[in-house]
């Protein structure tokens, strides 16, 4: 059996899959977690499941694409719900604002300017909420590492693909946490 159920090894010293997760969420990004998990539970999965029996009760299940696809489906549904069961008992929401708010800490809105004068706005949030169209980056990210702790008008350098980057921050805003 060949290529079927093997990976590659890697060292997990060195492996960037293996490093630990942040654990921070926002109060938002936990809701919108529980809610993603809340549906899939009360609405997908049984809706699959009734699906996958109508497809089973047709017959041979071997020849059955209905059966199979469905079936499939409904495993990966399942494994989704035991990721984000399990991901939520381990997350520490960050529900009130840092005790200095002129500083960068989790939950912040930065902006940056560039070398070149380009303004970017970013928010620091956890692991699970990260969006690139709105660029929200998690903690754990170079940039965002590079920023903690710093205040208004410091320099923050980054590794970038061309090299490195240095940013001066040029605003702070933290918004109030709704609680969850």
């Amino acid at each position: 059996m060949k290529g079927r159920n093997m990976t590659r090894w890697r060292d997990p010293a060195k492996d960037p899959r293996q490093e630990p997760k942040s654990q921070l969420i926002t109060a938002e990004g936990h809701a919108r977690l529980k809610g993603i998990l809340d549906h899939l539970s009360r609405v997908k999965r049984p809706e699959l499941s009734a699906k996958v029996g109508e497809a089973a009760a047709l017959g041979d299940r071997s020849e059955n694409a209905d059966y199979t696809y469905n079936k499939k489906e409904l495993n990966r549904v399942i494994a989704r719900i035991r990721y984000l069961t399990k991901r939520l008992d381990e997350l520490q929401v960050v529900d009130r604002l840092p005790a200095d708010t002129n500083k960068v800490y989790f939950g912040a809105f930065v902006t940056l300017e560039d070398e070149q004068g380009e303004e970017l706005e970013i928010r620091i949030v956890g692991h699970d909420e990260t969006r690139s169209d709105l660029r929200w980056i998690s903690v754990d990210a170079p940039l965002a590492k590079a920023l903690i702790g710093k205040s208004l008008d410091d320099e923050a350098t980054v590794a970038a693909p061309a090299g490195q980057t240095t940013y001066v921050i040029t605003a702070i805003q933290y918004r109030t946490p709704k609680p969850s």
